[in-house]
């Protein structure tokens, strides 16, 4: 019971992604990268997808040292910026807007600051920086990966 009360506060502490408006102006940055840099970032989103998912059950459980070392680890993950070689950043530098970048980099700070509070064992600020976490991967996918996530599109 208290697994399940934990969950639907974390669910109804999201708050809305965008409006339909900013949906539908979104890109689709994956079709224009390079197929290795197009992998090294599929990649890195399944692992932080993975480890999303155990942040979220180890925080349910009250297993703050589990949360700080997986929040950890998707801040140190950035698979594209370890894999890649000076061309390869060359070429994703062109491919994307400078705002996808911006939110990549925001999103791994607040990983980082999730792993803060887990080690300070600060529940509340630990539901609040998992949610913004979501909310930006939400957010990024609406705006950025339309061609991946096409829901986003979609009339409600």
């Amino acid at each position: 019971m208290k697994l399940l009360r934990a969950m639907i506060i974390i669910a109804l502490s999201f708050q809305p992604v965008t409006s339909m408006a900013e949906q539908t102006s979104g890109t689709n940055v994956g079709a224009d990268l390079p197929p290795k840099v197009r992998t090294l970032l599929l990649q890195e989103m399944t692992i932080i997808l993975e480890t999303t998912k155990d942040i979220l059950e180890a925080m349910v459980r009250g297993q703050n040292e589990v949360v700080a070392k997986k929040a950890q680890a998707i801040h140190d993950s950035f698979i594209m910026k370890q894999e890649m070689t000076a061309a390869d950043k060359k070429a994703l530098k062109a491919s994307v807007p400078n705002e996808f970048l911006e939110r990549d980099q925001a999103f791994h700070q607040l990983a980082a600051r999730l792993a803060e509070a887990a080690r300070k064992e600060d529940n509340a600020a630990q539901n609040q920086l998992f949610s913004e976490m979501i909310n930006a991967c939400a957010e990024c996918h609406s705006k950025h990966a339309m061609g991946q996530f096409p829901e986003f599109s979609s009339p409600d």
